[in-house]
C-alpha cells in the first residue's frame, strides 16, 4: 500500500495550490483525509472525504478556502487550496482509512507528506 502526495511548493499569500495523493496497492473504495503539521506543532486535521465523495468534512480554519475531491478512476484524491495564508504553511499528509473522520486513528495508511510554504 502506497500513498504518494505531491503538489506542494512555495506560494505567496492569497495564492493557490492543488495537492494530489495517488494510491497504489490499495482498495480505493475507502475514506481519504488530509492532515498537516506545522513546525513545532502537532499534526492537525484539514479535510476528509468518504468513498463515494458524497460526504466531506473540513477544519474550521480552511472552510470556504480548501476543497477536497477524489477521482476513483485515477485512485487520486485532491486538495484544492485557495486564498492561502502564511498560517497554512505546513507539511501536508494524505491518509486512507475506514471513515471520513477528523481523527488520525481512523486512518491506517499515510503518505510521506508534501511541504507547503506560504510567504507573506
Amino acid at each position: 500500500v502506497q500513498l504518494q502526495a505531491s503538489g506542494g511548493g512555495l506560494v505567496q499569500a492569497g495564492g493557490s495550490l492543488r495537492l494530489s495523493c495517488a494510491a497504489s496497492g490499495y482498495t480505493f473504495s475507502s475514506a481519504m483525509g488530509w492532515f498537516r503539521q506545522a513546525p513545532g506543532k502537532e499534526r492537525e486535521f484539514v479535510a476528509a472525504i468518504n468513498w463515494t465523495g458524497s460526504l466531506k468534512q473540513y477544519a474550521d480554519s480552511v472552510k470556504g478556502r480548501f476543497t477536497i475531491s477524489r477521482d476513483s478512476g485515477e485512485k487520486t484524491v485532491y486538495l484544492q487550496m485557495n486564498s492561502l495564508k502564511p498560517e497554512d504553511t505546513a507539511v501536508y499528509y494524505c491518509a486512507g482509512g475506514s471513515s471520513a473522520s477528523d481523527l488520525e486513528r481512523a486512518y491506517a495508511y499515510w503518505g510521506q507528506g508534501t511541504q507547503v510554504t506560504v510567504s507573506s
